[in-house]
């Protein structure tokens, strides 16, 4: 079944940042897209939860239908400010926390700040260092130097994202011209402020996330894309080995860094399977 989402608004540092609500369940998830995602992402993840949870998903500043800021601000203190103010505006003050890439980023670097508001984190192939170093943040970089700020034709649009994604599945192919893109001035440009998020990306350093990983002290699932460029084994093994209490790691067969757009099946799988046996201990 499909759950139907509606859209809201709220104000942070002066911004209006939009997010999508599904259904009315006991348990609050809340959910953090990646570098150029967007709330829909999630669509397919909250379909596989059920009514059991209310569902909400952020678009972070610069995306979706949000308002975009200065370049400076796209860091990990602004971030989490907002997602600060966010759960502030939602009056949850215990929630199930799930982010991919920059959104696991965020999520667990607000988890080391409020640890007493998360219950569960799902964190999507990220870890400390993947953003510094190895083939994925390079690969991140030259996307962030050579992705084009507009295109001529929708057809244009498609093969970038066919070229740049070649594992997306097509409903998330088909997502990302839904939600990625807008028509102006007959050109089809981003709805993300690609200029000033790509300047962020190259100029600002990363946040260490080695802090926030071994500070965690709920249940949480890492999990690791198969084929994945950006989170390496070792970083899997060295998160494990400094904090096995309570994190555990699955690794999704057929699946690059966009583990929930490569292999949607699987992800939804993995993470319900956790949801249900965190949820019911």
């Amino acid at each position: 079944m499909t759950m139907s989402s509606s859209s809201h608004f709220f104000t942070s540092d002066g911004l209006s940042l939009h997010y999508l609500k599904w259904g009315n369940g006991k348990v609050p998830v809340v959910m953090l897209h990646g570098l150029r995602g967007f709330a829909q992402t999630w669509q397919d993840l909250v379909d596989a939860l059920g009514e059991d949870f209310t569902c909400y998903a952020l678009d972070q500043r610069g995306r979706g239908d949000s308002d975009w800021g200065p370049a400076e601000d796209y860091n990990a203190d602004t971030y989490v400010k907002d997602f600060t103010r966010f759960v502030d505006h939602l009056a949850l003050d215990r929630f199930v926390l799930i982010g991919h890439s920059l959104g696991g980023q965020n999520a667990v670097e607000f988890a080391r700040r409020h640890p007493d508001r998360v219950m569960a984190m799902v964190i999507e192939d990220i870890g400390p260092g993947s953003s510094k170093q190895g083939e994925g943040a390079e690969r991140i970089r030259r996307e962030m130097r050579n992705t084009p700020l507009s295109f001529a034709s929708w057809e244009e649009a498609k093969a970038f994202w066919t070229k740049s994604r070649p594992n997306l599945t097509e409903q998330a192919l088909q997502a990302r011209l839904n939600h990625s893109f807008r028509e102006k001035d007959n050109r089809v440009m981003w709805k993300h402020d690609q200029k000033g998020i790509a300047e962020a990306r190259l100029s600002i350093e990363p946040i260490d996330l080695w802090p926030a990983f071994k500070a965690i002290n709920c249940p949480t699932l890492l999990v690791k894309g198969g084929n994945s460029d950006f989170l390496s084994n070792q970083t899997v093994i060295e998160i494990m080995a400094s904090n096995n209490d309570v994190v555990q790691t699955v690794q999704i067969d057929g699946a690059s860094h966009y583990v929930h757009d490569d292999q949607p099946e699987k992800f939804n799988d993995s993470v319900v399977r956790f949801m249900k046996m965190v949820l019911t201990d």
